[in-house]
Order: C-alpha cells, then sequence, then structure tokens
C-alpha cells in the first residue's frame, strides 16, 4: 500500500481546526499572542499640531524676509501649551512635542535663531518647516491591527499608543506532552544500564511555546497500556495530544492501540517522509492526536511540518504570504527516493545575500548534535532528480 503523502498527511491534521475562543489580556502580558479582532485607535495621534523640533512657534509671513525681528510672548512644553494667538511679529518659545500654538504655522529650529531678553532674531526659516500636523500617525477610529496578527514589540508599541490597555487574543492552544518506553528515563536522572534520556519532550515543549501554545508534560508512561490510559487521560483538558514513541509496528508499540481503546478513531499512521515516517494522527473526542516517532530528530521536525501548523489554525494566525523559503545549493545532491526528505543542513551567506546552504554529512534522525548545528531543512519531494551545485532549492529555516 502506498504511503501517506506529507501534503496529504498535513491536509488532514488540519482539517475542521478552527480558532480557538478569545479572551482578554493586559497589554504587558500580549506578547507573542494573537489578535482575536481587528483593533482601531481609541485616538488621533498626534492630537494637535505639534512641534518637531526645539525653536520657536512663528507665522510664516513674519519670516518672509529674514533677518527677522520677533517679540516673544511666551512658552510652549510638552504638556503644557501656550493659551494664547501668536499675532503679527511675535514668536513662542516651543520644545519638541508641545502644541503649536494658534495663530503659528512654522517652527524654527534654534540653531537658526538668536535670543536676546524679550526677542528673537530669526536668521533661517522655510514655511511649514518641523510640525507634525494633527492625525499624522493615525486617526481615531482607524483599524491598525487585524486579527490574527501576531504581537511583537512594533505591535505592542502601537497598540499602547492607540490607547489600549487590554487586548482581545486567542486562547494558547494547550498541548500534552506524553512520552513512552520502559527505557526513557528524565533528564539529570542517574541511569541505569540500557536506559536513554527523554530528550524529545523538551525540544518539542520548546517548539510550542515558541509558537503560542501552552505545553503540558504528562511525563513518560511505562510500555503497558494500562500506564497509557491513565497519563494520556490527565492531559484530557489539552487541544492537542502528543505521544513520543511507540507509534511504530513493533511488539512494544502499544500508543495506537491504547487510545484506540479510549475511543480514539485513527486517521494515519504512517507517511511517506524522512525522517518522521512513523507518524501517528487520530481524534480523540475534541482532542487531536499525533503519535510522534521515537527518534528525536524525527519528532522536532515533525513538529515544524505537521504540529506548527495545527497551533497555527487554532490561534487564527493570518496566512504567512511570504511563500517558501529558497536557497541555492552549494553542492551536489543525489536523486531523492520516495519519501519527502528533510535533510538537515548547513548555511553561508553570499556578498549580495543569497544564502547558499549545504547538507549536514550525518542524516541520522538520532543526531541530536548534527541538528542543532544545522540551521535550516532542506525540503526534497519524493523521488526527486540529482541536483547540481547552483540549483535552487525549498528550505525551511530553524533559527527564526
Amino acid at each position: 500500500m502506498a504511503l501517506l503523502s506529507v501534503a496529504e498527511a498535513l491536509t488532514r491534521v488540519t482539517q475542521g481546526l478552527e480558532p480557538l475562543e478569545p479572551e482578554r489580556v493586559a497589554l504587558e502580558q500580549a506578547r507573542s499572542r494573537v489578535l482575536a479582532e481587528d483593533i482601531a485607535a481609541h485616538l488621533t495621534q498626534p492630537p494637535f499640531d505639534a512641534s518637531s523640533m526645539d525653536g520657536y512657534a512663528v507665522r510664516a509671513a513674519d519670516v518672509a524676509t529674514l533677518p527677522a525681528r520677533l517679540r516673544l510672548i511666551g512658552d510652549a512644553l510638552a504638556g503644557r501649551g501656550f493659551d494664547g494667538e501668536v499675532g503679527q511679529g511675535e514668536a513662542v518659545r516651543i520644545f519638541t512635542g508641545a502644541p503649536v500654538p494658534k495663530g503659528a504655522d512654522t517652527v524654527v529650529i534654534q540653531e537658526n535663531t538668536e535670543a536676546a531678553p524679550g526677542v528673537v532674531t530669526v536668521k533661517d526659516a522655510a514655511p511649514g518647516r518641523h510640525i507634525r500636523p494633527r492625525g499624522q500617525d493615525f486617526t481615531k477610529g482607524e483599524v491598525l491591527l487585524r486579527a490574527g496578527t501576531r504581537l511583537g514589540p512594533r505591535e505592542l508599541m502601537l497598540a499602547a499608543a492607540m490607547n489600549h490597555a487590554e487586548l482581545p487574543v486567542r486562547r494558547k492552544p494547550k498541548v500534552a506532552i506524553l512520552a513512552t518506553g520502559d527505557e526513557v528515563v528524565p533528564p539529570g536522572t542517574a541511569l541505569d544500564r540500557d536506559q536513554i534520556v527523554s530528550s524529545v519532550p523538551a525540544g518539542l515543549a520548546a517548539l510550542i511555546e515558541a509558537q503560542g501554545g501552552e505545553p503540558m508534560s504528562l511525563g513518560i508512561a511505562q510500555d503497558t497500556t494500562e500506564s497509557l490510559v491513565t497519563l494520556a487521560r490527565t492531559g484530557s483538558a489539552a487541544d492537542i495530544l502528543v505521544t513520543v514513541g511507540g507509534a511504530s509496528v513493533g511488539e512494544r508499540d502499544l500508543v495506537s492501540a491504547a487510545l484506540r481503546s479510549e475511543g480514539m478513531e485513527l486517521d494515519f499512521w504512517k507517511i511517506a517522509m524522512r525522517p518522521g515516517k512513523p507518524l501517528l494522527y487520530g481524534r480523540l473526542g475534541h482532542q487531536r492526536v499525533l503519535g510522534m516517532p521515537g527518534n528525536p530528530v524525527a519528532a522536532l521536525i515533525c513538529g515544524l511540518v505537521f504540529l506548527v501548523p495545527m497551533l497555527h489554525r487554532l490561534l487564527g494566525l493570518r496566512e504567512d504570504d511570504r511563500g517558501p523559503h529558497e536557497a541555492v545549493l552549494g553542492q551536489a545532491l543525489e536523486a531523492n527516493g520516495p519519501r519527502e526528505h528533510y535533510m538537515r543542513a548547513g548555511s553561508t551567506w553570499r556578498p549580495g545575500g543569497e544564502r547558499l546552504v549545504a547538507p549536514l554529512a550525518a542524516q541520522d534522525s538520532a543526531l541530536m548534535a548534527d541538528f542543532a548545528r544545522a540551521d535550516c531543512l532542506i525540503v526534497r519531494p519524493p523521488d526527486a532528480p540529482a541536483l547540481a551545485p547552483g540549483s535552487r532549492v525549498t528550505i525551511i529555516p530553524l533559527n527564526d
């Protein structure tokens, strides 16, 4: 039987996923959250014509002929403007951010003036200069941030300027992580003979958190149906259950059978992907289930390819319009086999900024040190022909 393609598997795992319910959070807690609604400005910015420089507010007509000697009638400060009106032959000392007084239509920077008690001489000026007009940045009611936007420093600064103290964001998707295997022990354990450290949950949790989800560690299940079911039930409130290991066809790979005994509807359990062939997917009530391979690199790559798009759907994240990433191949590649291959690779950059990529020598799906040294994955379609150096290839950056 032909293996399921990566594209078809991705369609199935994301099918029917809808954005989660919104919640309101304080502005300072909204970093990296995803907006659930469009956001409009509560005010106009700037709210008045404001000086962009320290200097003197004058009438353009009074400085049409230079030098011009003007009478000082007051000061305009940021937060405390000048209440009067600038008349013929008059000037107001003004500071950056202060409202431009009524009657004035030009600000002369202080470097172009010479002040004396009660008067100022303007030596150089240009009409209308150094004034930020009311509403130059945005106006009240203008929609500036759209639903589906991930909130970073620039967006949060804008939201604050729009006078929002709280923001409507999507609830973080909860992802329960269940490691499996009698031989697997937590990090920091003094290992007995034949034991290995459980490393995948740490990588998956970091990936989930970085993408806006909330990881929940369920611990390590023994290779028994009872242990698997007991721990899986503790994660029943999660939107997605991710298991690590036990998704293959060995006698002790019990994940599928254990979860089906709980009512999981199995969709698929093998795909045409390298690494990552033994990927399991099903539904357990409201919960989506992803059974990751036990090999660490394979598991994390499956997380990048399948779990991240699932999280993006649940968050209602706006589609990335940048398209696939491309790079130039720095060395020849042999023809690919029947499975889509995600090759660990390193990059260098040409003087013009073009990215040059080359696969690492070792591509074993258990080699975590090499994976940590890689900065991208070269994606090779099934049965892709051999490629010469200089060919363009699709990549997935790992350091974004």
